[in-house]
């Protein structure tokens, strides 16, 4: 599993801005991974990095969901709750394999492939902070004050 001090995968996201993410690339980026659109605790997530999406501008930071879903489940997820953050869609797995976050789950004693909700904070290339088995309530602001003091 990929961790702190680790360098990320050099891949290139498209994102439902229509722009391009190098994650080898300069610059500061929070990927934070999250199962499903339209559920309660990603829509609270998304809406909590996209409330915060003018502070972490003004620190340089991008910030970028990712799941398993469409891009066209992406654009509707985006216009419903007016998100003001960029999605990647990671429809065949690879990011989510290359990062560690598509992991063996459990409910009600089922066990199932899933995404982790995980947040990485990448810096020139490096991940220089991970969060993994994230809890959205006041997720969002700790991932900034990290980037704030990076």
């Amino acid at each position: 599993m990929i961790g702190e001090g680790d360098a990320v995968p050099a891949m290139t996201l498209p994102l439902s801005d229509g722009s391009n993410l190098n994650l080898a690339g300069p610059g500061t980026t929070v990927l934070y991974f999250y199962p499903k659109d339209d559920t309660s605790g990603c829509t609270k997530e998304a809406q909590d990095f996209t409330e915060l999406a003018p502070d972490f501008a003004k620190v340089g930071v991008r910030v970028v969901g990712v799941s398993r879903d469409a891009m066209k489940k992406h654009d509707k997820f985006i216009a419903k709750y007016e998100l003001k953050v960029a999605l990647a869609s990671d429809e065949d797995g690879a990011l989510s394999e290359a990062f560690g976050t598509w992991v063996e789950k459990s409910m009600y004693g089922r066990k199932y492939m899933g995404m982790e909700r995980a947040t990485l904070l990448i810096q020139a290339g490096k991940i220089v902070r991970a969060w993994r088995k994230v809890k959205v309530p006041g997720h969002a602001a700790e991932v900034l004050a990290a980037a704030t003091d990076r």
